[in-house]
């Protein structure tokens, strides 16, 4: 079956659509089949080498010279990368996004990232706020030794309350408010933690070289 655009957007807002919302510890919602089955394969399947931690880590920002995006030039390498971003930056997804889950994209720009954690990893609770108006975390491995390796997710006083289940082609969503306090409590990582991060930014987002689109922000 060829991966298109179409089947992308169609699957994640069918996903969005039967979303299971929780008020707790912050408005959270948890996304099933967010892009159809061959489509998460392949992203799964990337050729991308995961980054060498070197005894480092607590925040993904420790490691930005080896973090890998679905860029311009990831795109030209893969197909999937392409029809991915094209999905995330159409019309039909964007407002759906806006309108669910009650935030604002206007002028803001796509960013995905393609995380890849090892042994070792491990995120301190933060809430994201700031430039980022809207972040889904997408889970990718199959691993079935990875089933407790979903988010973290705290309270106010950053007290670990429990983590999102982790299952392929699910996501974790929630809008970055002052209380959106997430990370990855340390624990054991066999091979390699597969997720998409995606996230829309504002234009006070600096680093325009990792965004598919940084000339072409949403309009809604």
């Amino acid at each position: 079956m060829a991966i298109t655009t179409k089947a992308i957007i169609e699957s994640q807002l069918a996903s969005i659509n039967n979303a299971k919302a929780s008020e707790k510890p912050y408005p959270n919602w948890y996304l099933e089949n967010c892009v159809p089955s061959d489509v998460a394969e392949e992203l799964l399947a990337l050729p991308l080498e995961a980054p060498a931690l070197e005894g480092v880590s607590g925040k993904r920002e420790l490691h930005n010279k080896t973090r890998t995006y679905f860029d311009p030039e990831n795109m030209e390498r893969f197909p999937v990368c392409k029809a991915f971003n094209e999905a995330f930056q159409s019309r039909e997804i964007t407002s759906k996004i806006q309108d669910y889950f009650k935030t604002d994209l206007n002028g803001t720009c796509l960013r995905v990232e393609y995380a890849q954690d090892t042994d070792g990893f491990w995120l301190e609770p933060h809430t994201d706020l700031g430039v980022k108006a809207f972040t889904m975390l997408l889970y990718l491995s199959t691993n079935p030794q990875h089933e407790n390796l979903g988010t973290d997710y705290y309270d106010s006083d950053k007290n670990h309350l429990g983590r999102s289940p982790f299952k392929s082609n699910s996501a974790f969503v929630f809008v970055p408010s002052t209380n959106t306090y997430h990370g990855f409590e340390a624990r054991k990582i066999e091979g390699v933690r597969k997720s998409i991060i995606i996230n829309y930014v504002t234009s006070e987002w600096r680093a325009r070289e990792q965004l598919p689109y940084p000339n072409d922000p949403i309009r809604i």
